[in-house]
């Protein structure tokens, strides 16, 4: 029987099955030709960007080691109040102990011994401090020399930014960072940061489809290497293809550095928001600029604010959202607790701990215009490439408790000015807010130890201090002083005869000529005021125009801007003008020319640079300051005398107001700026209020820039270093006597109204005001017309009046109403005005 087989269906199913392994084949095919092709673009990308990871590495280190500034050595004398633990703080800040190279100290109860290192700004010779009740009480060096004084190590300001960017950073190692600081940020941005390679694969996914279902890249699954490789390599912005390059230089990192050292980067590279004009980056600087401390001291709470501010610095702004910052800081020591780096009890006692920050003021603490002028002489003298590519140590000139003062007092200053233009401010228009700033000045060395040159150093860089202004009134000391020149040298001024305080000076309307007769000046008093005859000494705290001008031409023009570019006013020309400080000069030059009359005639040019260093406290440079004999020392102290009369019943009285009651020397300025001039013992400062469209601000030197220099040296005198401001000493060739203030003789029992005055040596006056009027020749005498009446006395008398200084006593009262008909001493004392009159202070 034959038997029929079918084979369709088997066919059919073989052909199936056959497809299925093509099929799979191909697929095979596809998925390895797609996962070659994955690790050949992979490989290229993973090798081009090896060379750019590699290129940026060879280029140099990974961040500049920029030069750092230092301020000034703080002088430890005996007498001052200070104690142990202080000095001992201050040294710790300087790096004494942590860093042995630099100086070891130790405390021991109220003594302290004192070891510079051979990094040391200065010699490595020890001393030892010994203290009591908070007063130095003896200094003894390590051979055992009893020590007049000695000099502590520099103090770091701030370093130099690195780039146009101003941006600031201070490089710590890992080692620096504290335990805390690495747990509070791994809690909050990256968990398994020490256990993962480079990339969170788990959170990258999940913040993918976050973003993709929300429509946002708002998901931040970076992990620190991520953010490192973003922040080196990488501009900010969101996309597929920087992420995908992110993650390749995630993987060069890891390959290359140790955990540790990706920590040490992250934590130098971290943009951590905006301080005045300089961004601040890596915690080293936050420490400094929101604390005021080095990173290693920073306790619980401070690392979590840190770490906390890390997502959005602006946003995150402990300045101006405290609020913000707390709640965030406190989210970071909850993560803190959940990792168990801390206990939950340790976290809710840091949450309890308020937010303590460092003064806002960036110009109190980094002094960032005094840098600035550092800055700029350090490329004049040694080149901008030295400065850019060397870690150098720069040690300057200033002053940090007396910076703070400044800052401060400018600050309080500014609020009173402010409210006095709102005030004078009519209209709608907009009101133009005065600038300012503020210069103090060692007056025997040219130190500048505080420099103030704007209001905001972040809204503005435009340094104040070092732009030109005209000088107004403040120059009008120079007048009188080329006066005494004059007298010293033994010319007379014409009729006026000798030069002294009580000459008689012409306040009326005139018409001035120079450059031979070719040019008139014809100025005028405010309110064309004009009085007559007056005193020199009066004249100059009343700021009279005319008398001065009139003073100025008896001299000669020449002369006084002679003597003025030899301070250091290099525009002076000779015109009359220049009796009025129409010619211009910088807040710093009027500070430096000043120094002649607080410095015995020696002009000193102001500096701020003292040396530079390299990182092993080799010497790259030295600097020395400038100083000549550019005036007689008596005719400086014989100026020195005029202004403390200008301090103690002139326009300079507003001080005196204020609470400053030292002995100083000053004076007022006002022309479409407001000055103020004024020095005592032991410091120079210059207050300028101005506007920069050079439009009248129409304030008094008295009433806007006085107030913030009284400010000031209240503060200063506080200080230790500045709380020793001494009366002035009169070099030999001048003499002080006590004068009768009607009369300008010598004063005696009967007329006790009497004020202080200094005398060029034999012009002092020899009668007393209660014998001015008796005639004192014998009956011969009188017979025979022998010798000289008091009528002829008295007429001597106004031709040759002699010095006199108005040290606080008792000066003449300017409020006091002169009669229709005056005699000679009822016009010693005059009356006027600066350009803007101020209310007459009252009587002393």
């Amino acid at each position: 029987m034959a038997v029929k087989v079918k084979i369709g269906g088997n066919s059919r199913s073989g052909s199936r099955h056959s497809l299925g392994i093509r099929i799979l084949r191909a697929a095979l095919i596809g998925c390895s030709a797609l996962l070659l092709l994955f690790f050949a673009v992979f490989g290229y990308y993973y090798f081009r960007y090896q060379k750019i990871v590699d290129d940026r590495l060879n280029a140099g280190p990974m961040f500049t080691n920029t030069s750092q500034v230092f301020a000034a050595p703080r002088e430890v004398r005996p007498g001052q109040k200070l104690t142990a633990a202080v000095i001992a703080q201050e040294l710790r800040q300087a790096g004494y102990n942590n860093n042995p190279q630099m100086g070891t100290f130790q405390l021991r109860g109220d003594n302290i011994l004192i070891k510079p290192g051979a990094h040391s700004f200065h010699s490595t010779d020890g001393a030892t401090v010994n203290t009591s009740g908070g007063t130095v009480q003896s200094i003894t060096a390590e051979n055992g020399v009893a020590l007049r004084g000695y000099e502590l190590e520099p103090l770091l300001i701030t370093g130099l930014s690195e780039d146009k960017n101003r941006i600031k950073r201070r490089l710590v190692t890992y080692k620096d960072i504290p335990e805390r600081m690495v747990q509070a940020v791994t809690a909050i941005e990256d968990r398994q940061f020490f256990e993962h390679g480079g990339i969170n694969y788990a959170r990258t996914l999940k913040c993918g489809v976050q973003d993709i279902l929300s429509g946002r890249k708002a998901c931040g699954g970076s992990t620190l290497t991520q953010q490192l490789a973003r922040g080196f390599f990488l501009t900010p912005e969101k996309h597929i293809k920087r992420k995908l390059i992110e993650i390749l230089i995630s993987f060069q990192l890891e390959a290359r550095f140790s955990k540790q050292q990706i920590f040490e980067m992250y934590a130098n590279q971290i943009p951590l928001g905006q301080r005045g004009s300089f961004a601040v980056n890596g915690f080293g600087e936050a420490s400094q600029a929101y604390f005021g401390k080095d990173l290693k001291q920073l306790d619980l709470a401070e690392c979590a604010m840190l770490a906390g501010m890390i997502q959005r610095p602006s946003y995150f702004n402990p300045y101006k959202h405290p609020e913000r910052v707390m709640e965030r800081r406190n989210i970071v020591l909850d993560s803190m607790v959940e990792i168990n780096a801390i206990t939950a009890s340790q976290a809710e006692r840091a949450k309890a701990e308020p937010i303590r920050l460092a003064p806002p003021n960036v110009d109190a603490s980094e002094a960032p215009y005094f840098v600035d002028v550092v800055h700029d002489a350090l490329v004049q003298r040694i080149g901008d490439q030295e400065i850019s590519h060397q870690s150098l140590r720069i040690y300057t000139s200033l002053d940090p408790d007396l910076q703070r003062a400044a800052s401060e007092a400018v600050a309080v200053g500014m609020q009173n000015v402010d409210e006095m233009v709102r005030k004078q401010h009519r209209g709608n228009s907009p009101i133009t807010w005065p600038q300012v700033s503020l210069v103090a000045l060692n007056p025997h060395t040219g130190q500048v130890l505080a420099m103030v040159g704007g209001r905001n150093y972040g809204v503005s860089q435009l340094n104040h201090a070092t732009s030109k202004r005209p000088t107004g009134s403040i120059f009008k000391p120079f007048v009188y002083a080329a006066a005494y020149n004059t007298s010293i040298n033994g010319q007379t001024l014409g009729d006026k005869g000798i030069f002294t305080a009580t000459t008689m000076l012409d306040d009326v309307p005139t018409t001035f000529t120079f450059d031979n007769g070719r040019q008139t000046y014809t100025p005028g008093n405010y309110k064309d005021e004009y009085h007559g005859s007056v005193t020199a000494i009066y004249a100059l705290a009343h700021s009279l125009n005319n008398a001065t001008i009139s003073l100025g031409q008896l001299v000669g023009f020449e002369n006084v801007a002679a003597l003025a570019r030899q301070s250091g006013i290099l525009a002076a020309r000779g015109t009359p003008a220049v009796s009025l400080g129409s010619y211009d000069a910088t807040p710093l030059d009027m500070a430096g020319a000043y120094t002649v009359f607080a410095n015995n005639g020696v002009h000193l040019n102001p500096w701020t640079l003292a040396s530079v260093r390299n990182t092993n406290g080799d010497i790259v440079a030295d600097f020395a300051p400038e100083a000549r004999q550019v005036m007689d020392p008596r005719a400086a102290a014989l100026s020195t005398s005029l202004m403390e009369g200008v301090m103690n019943f002139g326009y300079g009285y507003e001080t005196r107001k204020r609470g400053f009651m030292a002995p100083a020397a000053g004076k007022t300025g006002t022309s479409h700026d407001a000055w103020f001039a004024g020095y005592t013992s032991n410091l120079i400062c210059i207050v300028w209020v101005g506007n920069d469209d050079y439009t009248d601000v129409k304030l008094a030197g008295a009433l806007a820039a006085a107030p913030i220099w009284a400010e000031f040296m209240n503060r200063a005198i506080k200080l230790p270093q500045y709380s020793d401001m001494k009366p002035f000493s009169y070099p030999d060739g001048v003499v002080v006597e006590r004068l009768d203030k009607n009369t300008n003789l010598l004063s005696d029992s009967s007329c006790p109204n009497s004020y202080s005055a200094a005398f060029l040596a034999g012009t002092e006056p020899h009668d007393t005001c209660s014998r001015m009027g008796e005639d004192q020749r014998g009956f011969f005498q009188k017979m025979l017309g022998i010798g000289q009446s008091p009528q002829q006395q008295q007429e001597e008398q106004q031709q040759q009046q002699p010095p006199a200084s108005t040290t606080p006593g008792a000066p003449p009262n300017p409020t006091a109403e002169e009669p229709k008909k005056k005699n000679f001493f009822q016009k010693v004392f005059g009356g006027g005005g600066d350009k803007k009159p101020q209310p007459p202070p009252p009587q002393q």
